[in-house]
């Protein structure tokens, strides 16, 4: 059985976890076959969209409990390059320039909270349990801790960091690690309109944006900051891809991006 899936059509791909059988946790085999799968997929141009997804009845249990057996022996040097493998699969992520959907079907625990917190935009059934447990194993969530903290805000993340206490999809909206939680039969409508919305738009323009989003977050408003912006809304006006989607609107037709009808 393959560790992932991936599917492509119609301007998305999706990337599924494929090992329910151990609540699609991760191991080194994982981290690298996502990391490739990103890093592939962020560079096709008939890709507009990617959905991280999981098989089974959780979406990510965080590490392979075979892979802690074999990191209990490991020595610091292991330690460091293994910790620093998962850290490139997240920036990896994080990073792509395709934007990115978590599709979340069931529980989400420690290192599997990375995941969610990298992609830009996570959708969440109503039943799902979330759990940064680090602390129960004498751990840290270190590695995850620069996306988690992003999404959830520091001051959760100072709540759910220390106490490793369970808590419900509803409570991930409230802090912010989701925006949407739905019922389960719900899912795939709600992240196929996201899908919608994102291969309509300027495949360019919203490469930049996600870039944008992370140039300019958390940043002082400076002026280096706003001559930034300027640059960068004057670059777009003037590209082929800025060109075409103004024209279009004034033409009142279909942007060239888009098949025609």
């Amino acid at each position: 059985m393959a560790n992932i899936e991936i599917r492509c059509a119609d301007w998305q791909a999706t990337v599924t976890l494929n090992r329910p059988e151990v609540r699609n946790a991760f191991n080194d085999e994982v981290i690298y076959e996502l990391t490739k799968a990103f890093q592939e997929l962020g560079s096709r141009e008939d890709v507009r969209c990617i959905v991280l997804a999981g098989n089974g009845p959780a979406f990510c249990a965080g590490a392979d409990l075979n892979w802690m057996r074999r990191m209990a022996g490991y020595t610091h040097r292991e330690n460091f390059s293994d910790a620093a493998a998962l850290a490139e699969m997240l920036r990896v992520i994080y990073r792509c320039p395709k934007p990115t959907i978590a599709r979340v079907q069931g529980d989400v625990y420690a290192g599997g909270m990375g995941l969610v917190a990298a992609c830009d935009v996570a959708v969440s059934v109503d039943s799902a349990q979330y759990c940064l447990s680090e602390v129960k194993l004498g751990l840290i969530p270190a590695t995850i801790s620069p996306y988690v903290v992003r999404a959830m805000g520091a001051r959760a993340a100072h709540r759910y960091f220390l106490t490793a206490e369970r808590f419900g999809a509803a409570e991930a909206l409230r802090i912010g690690f989701v925006h949407q939680v739905v019922r389960a039969p719900d899912l795939d409508q709600a992240v196929g309109a996201l899908v919608r919305n994102l291969v309509q738009a300027g495949p360019q323009a919203v490469s930049l944006c996600k870039r944008l989003v992370h140039e300019v977050a958390e940043r002082d408003i400076t002026p280096d900051l706003i001559a930034s912006t300027v640059r960068s809304i004057a670059d777009i006006r003037v590209s082929p891809e800025g060109r075409e989607g103004i024209q279009s609107f004034l033409d009142k037709r279909r942007p060239g991006w888009l098949p025609a009808d």
